[in-house]
């Protein structure tokens, strides 16, 4: 039974740094289409519960993103409270998107080739 727990454990650490990795472009994929703010972005990736992640680790990978050019930032105030902070995609966030995108399949791929028992490359 420790064997289990700590075959498990070793997994959801997998998970996690596999969020962490794809997690900046999961978000800036969900700017592509609309100007979101932080607590929207939290409620849309925990619909999918594998990339559901806290306020802890969202707000700083928005900062970093605004930072390094790949999204911008506006207010909009709000008649229940104070004004949120909208994230929006750039044009070299979106190109950065579209560069995993286009890198994504062939990753996967590989990946899943390497999963599947007797399908060595």
């Amino acid at each position: 039974m420790v064997a289990g727990k700590a075959s498990n454990e070793h997994a959801n650490r997998g998970v996690s740094q596999l969020r962490k990795g794809v997690l900046e472009y999961c978000v800036l994929a969900l700017l592509r289409d609309q100007p979101r703010y932080g607590v929207e972005l939290l409620e849309v990736l925990a619909d999918s519960p594998v990339m559901a992640t806290s306020q802890g680790t969202l707000y700083p990978l928005l900062s970093r993103l605004r930072r390094s050019g790949l999204a911008d930032t506006f207010l909009v105030e709000s008649a229940s409270g104070p004004s949120r902070r909208y994230y929006e995609l750039t044009d070299q966030g979106r190109q950065a998107l579209e560069g995993f995108a286009g890198n994504w399949p062939g990753f996967r791929d590989a990946v899943d080739r390497f999963l599947v028992p007797g399908d060595e490359a």
